[in-house]
């Protein structure tokens, strides 16, 4: 009886524990990350998914964390990059066999950002927090994990954006010197 007592007491604590994920605000949803001086420190923060996820980052292809097997607070020093190299985090999903990647929603299978990536979430630290699923509920609670020596950049608009800012800043000028065109004329 203790002992079942005693199993579901710490089955309540890891249900708790994991329920309490760190996860990187709203708002910061496809920022991309950056090596800042010194070495890079990855640990691991928690997850709530109910897919296994494994964490690599692509610029070396070297495996962090699984969601199922790693051990909140477990750290992994990255290395050094130089100052200024984007490092590019990719969440394989083994359930479905999606990859998720931080940065622009553009790098992702469903054209979705599936990362959040809040910069000075802690000082010197960088929070990250993936999205395991497909086009789905985006509540970013799958693998979070913090780095030192980084800085996050917000997501650049893509090119699609920008050509429609142009166009409605031409049509906005336009319009303005035919007004200026017409106020001229009936001023005589």
């Amino acid at each position: 009886m203790r002992a079942l007592a005693l199993a579901c007491a710490i089955a309540a604590v890891s249900i708790g524990s994991a329920a309490h994920a760190q996860i990187a605000a709203p708002g910061t949803e496809g920022y991309k990350i950056f090596a800042g001086s010194g070495d890079v420190i990855a640990t691991y923060l928690g997850s709530t998914a109910s897919y296994s996820n494994d964490l690599l980052l692509q610029n070396t292809n070297a495996f962090l964390f699984n969601n199922y097997a790693t051990v909140p607070g477990t750290s992994i020093n990255l290395g050094s990059f130089a100052p200024g190299t984007e490092l590019l985090f990719r969440l394989h999903v083994n359930n479905t066999l999606d990859d998720f990647y931080t940065g622009p929603a553009s790098r992702n299978p469903d054209n979705q950002p599936h990362a959040r990536v809040q910069d000075n979430w802690a000082p010197g630290t960088t929070l990250v927090s993936f999205e395991d699923l497909f086009n789905a509920d985006f509540s970013y609670n799958d693998l979070s994990f913090s780095l030192t020596n980084v800085s996050a950049v917000a997501p650049v608009p893509e090119p699609s954006t920008w050509a429609m800012l142009l166009v409605g800043f031409a049509l906005a000028g336009g319009a303005l010197r035919q007004r200026r065109k017409q106020t001229v004329r009936f001023a005589f």
